[in-house]
């Protein structure tokens, strides 16, 4: 299972910081793992598919990645400040 996690505002949207997500046999990406872990929550699966957000597997930026259940992703909200 790929550990998902969640920060900010998305962290409110999925009433978690993190979820372990059984991936389907097969190439699992990004795109795909959004679909999975939101397939009952419309508002999450907008909200991480803004171009904004940031997704991090493995502590390195790649949103073209294909992930395994050894993986750890993490879904980022932009972030604002000065």
């Amino acid at each position: 299972m790929a550990r998902v996690l969640f920060f900010g505002k998305l962290a409110s949207l999925a009433g978690r910081q993190e979820l372990q997500a059984p991936l389907p046999p097969g190439e699992t990406t990004v795109a795909g793992l959004i679909d999975l872990i939101t397939k009952d929550d419309a508002e999450l699966g907008a909200a991480l598919k803004e171009a904004s957000v940031r997704v991090i597997i493995n502590e390195q930026m790649d949103d073209n990645a294909v992930i395994t259940d050894d993986d750890e992703v993490a879904f980022l909200p932009p972030v604002s400040g000065g």
